[in-house]
């Protein structure tokens, strides 16, 4: 099975199933010299894993990382970097009944169809559980872009009919923390969560929106067509679980304003550097970034697993039946979601810095041939007698 790597310079590839022994990703790409451990990918996995309010799941996943290559003395060598993390309280036991029995909207039918076999334990390789693999992963990602002053946030800004009002930059990274919801706007977060605990109670599911903005990032950065950035950020948000569509800028919005409304003049900035009137564009144009803010949102539709009353069919005994997909579930996903947008976010824009050579691809301190001693304990220098 393809389909399990994503970047081109900046690679992440992952693997695991969500009842297996562990998630795993491997990290090749990251330059040699950034000052890493364990702490800085924890910090974001804790963000979006299971258990940590009463609108997710009740699994007891602490979602531990441990790094295994890549790093030595405090310091990323340049070589791929390895992490784990084990799944501690799966129960696989609980969809034995959907083996051969799909449930509605699941990819359990599609996948078997495919490959002729799955792992069926969770929904198995399917499972939203894998972007734990991402979130790590660009948790690297982050930390690297900080360096050139890049910054990613993203919050929750619609669930079902409630939709929090504009929010600014400021107010998102101020906000989006604060409650469950992860939404910027306390007043709609409150809205937001007793929205979801009636759909909870009812047995049912809710979906929303993510608004991500991300800040620094530099003109420049994308191609015409096929490489374009909005068509990579596109396949990266696309490919979030339960998204069902992306858009940046003035997104579908876009089909309502004339020509003439939406064309954004150009004038100087303070540097003299010719530079739009406006971001109606969402920080992109023809394909290729404009140095303006980048934002947009993605949409996530509700979680598949319900425990209300369903049909289905047995394609082995050939029998339609009545299910309940019982065991843990969450309600709504955004909340959860707003790591792995980020993280989505975050990869795609390192990916692209690395290929216009905005950040060296081999170490992060200096040019290639220069000995540094300032970040590695046994250099040549801290060796002499």
């Amino acid at each position: 099975m393809n389909g399990n790597r994503f970047g081109r310079l900046f690679q992440v590839t992952t693997y695991g199933e969500s009842h297996g022994e562990a998630m795993g990703v491997t990290v090749s790409g990251c330059p040699a010299g950034l000052e890493l451990s364990e702490e800085d990918i924890q910090g974001d996995l804790d963000r979006r894993k299971p258990g940590q309010s009463m609108i997710t799941t009740s699994r007891g996943e602490p979602d531990e990382v441990t790094i295994n290559s890549g790093v030595q003395d405090g310091y990323t060598t340049g070589t791929p970097i390895g992490m784990v993390i084990q799944n501690k309280d799966a129960r696989s036991g609980k969809y034995e009944p959907y083996v051969t029995a799909p449930r509605p909207s699941h990819g359990d039918f599609t996948y078997s169809a495919k490959f002729g076999t799955r792992n069926w334990g969770g929904g198995g390789r399917s499972s939203a559980r894998e972007t734990v693999n991402w979130v790590a992963a660009g948790a690297i990602a982050k930390k690297i872009l900080a360096t050139q002053d890049i910054e990613v946030k993203a919050h929750v800004n619609q669930i079902g009919d409630i939709e929090a009002p504009e929010v600014t930059w400021e107010e998102i990274l101020e906000h989006s923390e604060e409650n469950e919801v992860r939404c910027a706007h306390p007043e709609t977060a409150e809205e937001m969560r007793d929205r979801i605990d009636e759909y909870q109670k009812e047995g049912d599911s809710i979906g929303g929106s993510i608004y991500f903005e991300a800040r620094g990032v530099p003109r420049g950065l994308g191609a015409p067509r096929f490489d374009s950035f909005s068509a990579r950020l596109g396949q990266a948000m696309m490919s979030v679980p339960a998204a069902t569509s992306f858009e940046f800028g003035l997104g579908k919005e876009a089909r309502q304003w004339t020509g003439k409304d939406r064309n954004e003049d150009w004038e100087f900035d303070e540097n003299g550097d010719p530079t739009p009137v406006g971001n109606k564009h969402g920080g992109i144009q023809g394909g290729i970034t404009t140095g303006q803010p980048i934002y947009g949102e993605v949409t996530l539709h509700a979680p598949t697993s319900i425990p209300k009353k369903q049909t289905t069919v047995d394609w082995e005994t050939g029998e339609e039946k009545e299910i309940q997909v019982v065991g843990r579930h969450d309600p709504v996903l955004p909340p959860r979601g707003v790591p792995v947008v980020e993280s989505m976010l975050q990869l795609t824009i390192l990916d692209y810095m690395l290929l216009a050579g905005r950040i060296n691809p081999d170490r992060l301190d200096g040019q290639v041939g220069e000995y540094q001693t300032d970040y590695h304990p046994r250099s040549p220098d801290n060796m002499k007698e």
